[in-house]
C-alpha cells in the first residue's frame, strides 16, 4: 500500500518540502510540497535523487577495515573497540593534538551528526579541529563575530522586500542561495523586477544568475576589496551615508579616511569597471528604499575575502539598509542558538586565541583553518598530526592543494571515516563506519534555519527503519566518546550504557519549547516538537522582523563599524593595489576561478546518474579571443599548470568570461585506483583543487583563497 511522506530536502540549503509516495521499501515518487509555506512546491533536480541516493548500491552499510588484502566487513563492537584504542593511544603517546579531526558539508544538514559529533571533537581535547567552515565561509562568520558580536548573527537578505540587489560573487541559480536559504530563488529573484526592482550581479563570469540580471558587470578575481571601497569612497563624497546611534561616528571617520584612498577612476583600471559605472552603481543603491548588497564565495575566497565581507556589510550599514526591512536582516529561529538564555545556544565565537603550529595561522571559534591540514600532518615535531576522523568529507576534492593533501594522508599512523562511502579521501582510512541513509533518521534544520529568509520551523520524521544493527551518525561519535573516556578513567562502564540516553531529538523538543516561540518562552504559539510532528508541511513563522539593538551580542549593544582587529590587515592594501595594478596587463598568466552547477552539490553528489547526464561539465571555459591567441578549438585538450600542479582538461570557448579569465568546476577528480563509485567514476573530470594552492590564503582569516588562481595554459 502506497503511503505519503513530508520531508525536508537534505541536499542544499535551500530546505525545500518535499511529498515522498513510498510503497513498502520502494520510494515510487518524490515531488516538490505545495502546501510548504517555505518552498511552496519548488523543487530542483536535487530533491528527486534522494531515492537514488538512499538506494545506491556504492553505499556503504556495514564497517569496513583496510587490510593488507583489501577491505574486509567487520562488526561495530569490532571496529568501535579497535578505534577507540587506537585514537587513546596515539594520544597517549604524542599527545591530545596528534589526532585531528575534519567535518565536511553534508555535516551542517544532519543535526544529530552535529550535537554528538561536536561533543566527541571537544571531548578529543585537541587543537587540530577543521572543518569546510574554512574552505568558503569564514568571513562571513567572522565577520558577523567582530561587528555584531556572534558569529551566528550573519545579515540575511530580505529578498522577498528588497528592490535592489547587489551580487557579488553569488550564483544563486545554480546554489539555490548560500547564506541565504532560499528555495525557488529564480521566481524570488524575478519577483524583484516585477515589482519595479533591479538586480545587479558583480562576477569575472556571467554566470546563470547573472545572465537574467539586470546589469552584470565583469571584474578582475581579488579587486572586489577595491570596487567595494570605491563604493564606499561615492557614499561619503557625495553625502550618501545616513548616520546611526548604532556604530561610532569615530569608526565612521576611519572607514571614511580609508575609502578616500581608493577613489572609483584609481581603482576602475584594476577592477576593470568603469569609473562612472562603480559611481553610478553606489548612487542608484544608496537612493534605493530597501536595498541590500550580498556577497558570496567568490569573495570569500580571495586574498581579502575578510574585508570583503567586512565591506559588504558596512556599505548596507551606512546605507540604512542593515536591520532593515529589503535590506539585510537577521532570522529569529524556533531553535535559537544565539540568545545566552537559549537552551541550544552556541558559542559567539572566538578568534585567534591559538594558532597553528607551522604556519601561525589564527584559529577561528576553536577551528584551524584546513589550508594548513597538510602540512600539520607532515611537519615533525611536538603536536603534529599522527590521526585523523572525517566525519562526511572529502578534502581532497574540497580543499585547495588536495593532491598534497592525498599525499599526506599517506604519512597517518592511523584514520577513520564517519561516511556512506569509499572515496578519493576515505580510502585512506583503516576504517570507514557508514552511518544510517538521511531517509533513516528524523531531520530538523539546525543551521540552515539561522540563514533563512523567512523564519520556518519544521520536522521530518524518518522514512524507512534503519537496517538491524545499523547506527545513526550520532550514535557512532557518542559511542566512540564513551569508550575513549572509559580508557582514559580506567573505570568500567555498564554495557548498557555504551549507548547515549541523550538523544539529538530530546535536546531539540527541549530547544524548541524553551525557544523564542515555545510556551516555556513566553511565546503563544506553542512551539514544540509534537508540533511540528503534526504539521506535515511545516510551521511559518513569518518574515524577518528588524530585531537591533536588542539581538545585538557586542557588551556595549553598538555595532562595531570598524573593528580593532582589522586594522593591520587595511594596511596592507596599498602595496596590493600596486601589485595588482602591475599585473593587470600581463597576457601570459590568466587567473582561475571555480564555477557551480544546479545538478552539483561539491563533489557529493556525482554519484547519481541523473545528474550525471548531459554535455561533460568539467571543462575549462575561455573567452574566444583568449582562446584565439592561444590557438585553441574548442573541446581541445590543453594542459593547465599552477605553482602547485598541472592536470589536463578540454576548453570550452565562451563569451560569458572576462578575458584573462578561465574557470574550472569544483567537486571532480574522480577515478583514482581504489574508489567505490562506479557513476562518478565514469565522470571522473579533473580536480580544480589539484591546482589551487593552500599557500594562498585570506591572511586575516587563514581561509582559503581559491578564487583568482594564477595559471598558464599550455597547448597538447
Amino acid at each position: 500500500m502506497t503511503q505519503t511522506y513530508y520531508r525536508t530536502c537534505t541536499l542544499c540549503e535551500a530546505m525545500c518540502g518535499l511529498k515522498f509516495e513510498v510503497n513498502g521499501d520502494v520510494i515510487e515518487s518524490i515531488r516538490g510540497d505545495k502546501e510548504d509555506p517555505f518552498s511552496r512546491g519548488h523543487l530542483c533536480a536535487k530533491g528527486p535523487e534522494l531515492k537514488n541516493l538512499h538506494e545506491d548500491k556504492d553505499r556503504l552499510k556495514k564497517p569496513i577495515k583496510r587490510t593488507a588484502d583489501g577491505w574486509v566487513q567487520v562488526t561495530w563492537e569490532e571496529a568501535l573497540t579497535d578505534i577507540a584504542k587506537r585514537l587513546f593511544e596515539i594520544q597517549s603517546k604524542y599527545g591530545f593534538d596528534s589526532v585531528a579531526i575534519y567535518s565536511g558539508n553534508p555535516t551542517v544538514h544532519n543535526y544529530g551528526s552535529m550535537l554528538m559529533g561536536q561533543r566527541f571533537a571537544n571531548r578529543l581535547k585537541s587543537k587540530n579541529k577543521f572543518s569546510a567552515t574554512s574552505v568558503d565561509q569564514l568571513p562571513h562568520q567572522l565577520l558577523s563575530y567582530l561587528m555584531f558580536g556572534h558569529q551566528l548573527l550573519v545579515p540575511i537578505p530580505d529578498i522577498d522586500r528588497t528592490n535592489f540587489f547587489l551580487i557579488l560573487g553569488g550564483n544563486p541559480f545554480a546554489s539555490n542561495g548560500s547564506l541565504m536559504s532560499v528555495p525557488d530563488v529564480k521566481k524570488r529573484l524575478k519577483d524583484i523586477q516585477e515589482r519595479g526592482g533591479k538586480y545587479v550581479v558583480v562576477d569575472p563570469r556571467r554566470t546563470e544568475t547573472a545572465n537574467h540580471a539586470d546589469e552584470h558587470l565583469f571584474i578582475r578575481p581579488n579587486t572586489d576589496v577595491f570596487f567595494l571601497l570605491a563604493f564606499i569612497h561615492v557614499l561619503y563624497r557625495d553625502g550618501l551615508v545616513k548616520p546611526s546611534d548604532l556604530y561610532s561616528i569615530k569608526e565612521s571617520e576611519s572607514l571614511r579616511s580609508l575609502s578616500s584612498q581608493f577613489p572609483p577612476e584609481k581603482v576602475s583600471g584594476v577592477t576593470g569597471i568603469p569609473a562612472e559605472t562603480i559611481e553610478r552603481v553606489a548612487t542608484e543603491f544608496a537612493k534605493t528604499e530597501g536595498a541590500v548588497c550580498y556577497g558570496r564565495v567568490g569573495v570569500s575566497t580571495q586574498t581579502f575575502g575578510s574585508l570583503c565581507q567586512w565591506l559588504i556589510n558596512s556599505i548596507n550599514i551606512l546605507t540604512g539598509n542593515m536591520d532593515s526591512v529589503g535590506g539585510a536582516m537577521f532570522t529569529l529561529p524556533a531553535v535559537d542558538m544565539i540568545d545566552p538564555k537559549s537552551a541550544m545556544r552556541s558559542s559567539p565565537g572566538s578568534f585567534d586565541t591559538f594558532r597553528s603550529r607551522v604556519r601561525g595561522l589564527p584559529e577561528f571559534s576553536d577551528e584551524l583553518p584546513v589550508s594548513v591540514l597538510a602540512e600539520e600532518i607532515v611537519t615533525e615535531g611536538e603536536g603534529r598530526i599522527r590521526a585523523l576522523v572525517t566525519s562526511a568529507g572529502n578534502p581532497v576534492l574540497s580543499t585547495p592543494n588536495g593532491s598534497g593533501l592525498e599525499k599526506a594522508l599517506e604519512d597517518l599512523e592511523f584514520m577513520v571515516s564517519v561516511d556512506i562511502y569509499l572515496n578519493e579521501t576515505t580510502k585512506y582510512a583503516n576504517y570507514i563506519l557508514p552511518p544510517t541513509s538521511s531517509l533513516e533518521h528524523d531531520h530538523y534544520d539546525l543551521v540552515f534555519n539561522v540563514f533563512a529568509v523567512r523564519n520556518v520551523a519544521r520536522y521530518s520524521k524518518p522514512i524507512f527503519d534503519p537496517e538491524e544493527g545499523a547506527l545513526h551518525d550520532w550514535e557512532i561519535f557518542s559511542d566512540l566518546t564513551k569508550r575513549i573516556e572509559l580508557l582514559r578513567t580506567g573505570k568500567p562502564l555498564p554495557k548498557e550504557l555504551i549507548r547515549t540516553k541523550l538523544s539529538p531529538e530530546s535536546i531539540i523538543e527541549h530547544a524548541l519549547k524553551t525557544g523564542p516561540y515555545g510556551s516555556k518562552g513566553g511565546s503563544e504559539t506553542g512551539m514544540s516538537l509534537e508540533l511540528l510532528k503534526n504539521s506535515d508541511h511545516g510551521v511559518d513563522l513569518g518574515p524577518l522582523k528588524p530585531c537591533f539593538p536588542e539581538r545585538l551580542c557586542t557588551q556595549d549593544k553598538k555595532i562595531r563599524l570598524f573593528p580593532e582587529e582589522i586594522r593591520k590587515e587595511t594596511d596592507r592594501l596599498s602595496d596590493k593595489f600596486e601589485e595588482m595594478r602591475s599585473l593587470s596587463g600581463d597576457r601570459l598568466k590568466f587567473l582561475l576561478i571555480g564555477r557551480r552547477h544546479l545538478r552539483n552539490n561539491n563533489s557529493w553528489m556525482h554519484n547519481m546518474p541523473k545528474l550525471m547526464t548531459g554535455k561533460n561539465r568539467c571543462t575549462l571555459l575561455i573567452h574566444p579571443d583568449d582562446a584565439s591567441s592561444l590557438g585553441l578549438s574548442d573541446s581541445e585538450e590543453v594542459l593547465v599548470k599552477s605553482r602547485v600542479s598541472s592536470v589536463s582538461i578540454p576548453v570550452e570557448i565562451s563569451d560569458e568570461m572576462m578575458r584573462g579569465i578561465v574557470s574550472m568546476p569544483h567537486g571532480f577528480g574522480h577515478g583514482k585506483k581504489g574508489i567505490g563509485l562506479e557513476v562518478a567514476n565514469r565522470f571522473a573530470g579533473v580536480s580544480l583543487n589539484d591546482l589551487t594552492d593552500d599557500r594562498a590564503i585570506d591572511e586575516f582569516s587563514g581561509n582559503a583563497a581559491f578564487s583568482g588562481t594564477p595559471v598558464s595554459i599550455h597547448k597538447i
